[in-house]
């Protein structure tokens, strides 16, 4: 409904909205379902919960686009003729970085509560990833409706859903909720579709298959899907009764077209061509090249050795070579443990940090600590980057959450930000264990010592110590502090923790080189605090002011070695080796 629907009526803010502005084509759609030979069809109302209306500035609409959507397909039946049943369609309440159970259920049974009030026969839960969810959306329905309800989730080619279940285990869970039937819609196609209900075969079940035609892609801002012929879906229906499917049917990319050839292999009775054999899914083993080894940055924070780093901002441009000529003269000098570097600071476009740690730990052999923000980057895409980075090596990773990109060189530019730094530092404990981000298992784990920022010098301390606090819930092993002039602000924030840090906290120490440097740092980078006392000095020094930032940079140092695991220094932008004076 919402592929067609969206195609077919210009500027809707959600496929749910065509009951409103369009009834006349959601009413032809139907029809022309019923026409092909339809049994069953769903409502238009699969987005129309509270939560996902309100994203589209409808949720005051509730009541009228699902009463709408059921009215509008009694219409088409009537129209019709004929004995076919209206499901209720209910979807998942949206994307959520964790499922919520008091969220969902009374957001769900409100929806059942209008569907079942308008008239219709059943209740269809479908394209439901994540099992709790579908579960709760269940029992939620339950508990203000009798209806007969059909759940169904979506499963990869492999059997498993986004989440990391297994068909069978999602059986097996859905059993003894009194359903009507149980099964796979959405999906990568009719092959993954079958090969999850194959998983999902049991007495006293019924099946249901729903598949997509198959993978989607973009043509500009329109969505294809492949030619899926009549007979392919044919012969699908065959399979799929032969697997024991008592509700056969089609979701994204479906037309009557595909309905019509299911309606006539069911008529026919038709067999399937050839057996279906169910796919297993491949796990590769890991090596012996691939076994946990401890970082040096672990190590030496675990034995409580000091530790001492070098931040470095990326090159602005094609060429590493300033950078690892920096970073080979740090190394050779053995005054710095780590090299840690930059992602983009300020949102400005350079090197990823990630490919520059790759290329100075290859060429030069020091550790380096890249930092990560998920500013401009999907999950897939942090997914993909982090499984690379780990296969050349780099195990130590900060995950910031950047700064926003209308800091950075762009006008108009947004921030992707599907995770932040909590929800980066979780999907990095989740490939530690051997999962994605929704908890499907990998080839091989990871073994990243993952880090966090943390600013004791923040305005409001309460909302950094709940984000900390959440950061180490989420899998943090080590932090690194704002850049601090004062530790002072750090004594403030231990306090939280009874003076000492949960985990080991390297301070940042940036050496100032003149007042008017202070003075802007104070006043213009966002979450830094320069003290009056600092300022002043810098002022008094005059023309020696570079040499006072770096007496106060070694005090700071000094002072750290009392009250932190180590310290990293914030190395001159156009001069990164003038960082040697200091250390």
């Amino acid at each position: 409904m919402g592929t067609l629907l969206s195609g077919a009526v210009p500027r809707l803010r959600c496929p749910e909205e065509a009951n409103l502005r369009a009834p006349e084509s959601v009413v032809a759609l139907h029809a022309s379902f019923i026409r092909a030979g339809a049994d069953l069809i769903e409502t238009n109302t699969f987005g129309a919960n509270r939560r996902k209306l309100a994203t589209r500035f409808l949720e005051n609409e509730l009541e009228r686009i699902n009463s709408t959507g059921v009215r509008l397909a009694r219409e088409a039946r009537e129209m019709c003729g004929g004995e076919v049943f209206i499901a209720g369609a209910i979807g998942p309440l949206g994307e959520l970085e964790q499922f919520d159970a008091g969220e969902t259920a009374p957001l769900v049974a409100e929806q059942a509560q209008i569907l079942e009030g308008r008239g219709v026969d059943l209740l269809l839960l479908e394209t439901f990833y994540d099992l709790d969810e579908l579960v709760t959306a269940v029992e939620a329905v339950r508990s203000v409706s009798r209806l007969p309800v059909v759940a169904l989730m979506t499963f990869d080619a492999d059997g498993q859903t986004l989440g990391g279940v297994d068909a069978s285990e999602a059986a097996e869970r859905l059993d003894g909720l009194e359903l009507a039937a149980i099964g796979a819609n959405h999906s990568a196609g009719p092959a993954a579709a079958l090969n999850a209900i194959a998983q999902m075969r049991g007495d006293g079940r019924v099946l249901a298959a729903l598949p997509n035609v198959g993978l989607a892609s973009l043509a500009g801002s329109r969505v294809i899907f492949p030619h899926a012929t009549p007979d392919y879906f044919a012969e699908f229906a065959a399979q799929a009764r032969r697997l024991g499917a008592g509700l056969i049917g089609g979701c994204c990319g479906t037309t009557p077209a595909q309905i019509a050839a299911i309606r006539s292999a069911v008529d026919e009775d038709r067999a399937p061509s050839a057996p279906f054999v169910v796919r297993e899914r491949e796990l590769v083993a890991a090596s012996e090249d691939t076994a946990i080894e401890e970082t040096k940055l672990a190590r030496m924070l675990r034995e409580q050795e000091f530790v001492v780093s070098v931040q470095l901002d990326p090159p602005l441009g094609g060429s590493n070579a300033a950078l690892l000529e920096t970073a080979r003269v740090l190394e050779e000098s053995g005054k710095a443990h780590f090299l840690d570097v930059n992602d983009n600071p300020r949102a400005r476009a350079r090197m990823s940090g990630v490919m520059a740690s790759v290329a100075i730990e290859r060429a030069c052999g020091i550790e380096t600590i890249p930092h990560l923000t998920p500013r401009d980057m999907t999950v897939a895409g942090l997914e993909s980057l982090l499984l690379g980075t780990h296969a050349e090596g780099v195990r130590n990773i900060l995950a910031v959450t950047g700064d926003p990109p209308e800091e950075g060189d762009y006008p108009g530019a947004r921030g992707v930000y599907e995770v932040e730094a909590i929800g980066l530092t979780r999907l990095i404990a989740n490939l530690n264990r051997g999962e994605d981000n929704h908890g499907r298992t990998i080839d091989a784990p990871t073994a990243f010592f993952t880090g966090v920022a943390v600013n004791p010098s923040a305005d409001d301390l309460a909302v950094e110590l709940d984000r900390f606090e959440r950061k180490l819930e989420a899998g943090a092993q080590f932090a690194m502090t704002q850049v601090l002039f004062d530790l002072q602000y750090l004594d403030a924030f231990l306090a939280h923790f009874g003076g000492r840090p949960p985990i080991p906290l390297l301070v940042g120490i940036w050496p100032l080189r003149s007042h008017e440097l202070a003075v802007r740092v104070h006043n213009e980078v966002p979450g830094m605090v320069v003290p009056d006392g600092v300022q002043q000095r810098l002022l008094d020094a005059g023309g020696a002011a570079a040499e006072v930032g770096a007496e106060l940079a070694r005090e700071l140092m000094a002072e750290a070695r009392e009250k932190a695991a180590g310290v990293y220094l914030v190395a001159p932008f156009r001069q990164p080796l003038g960082i040697l004076e200091i250390l």
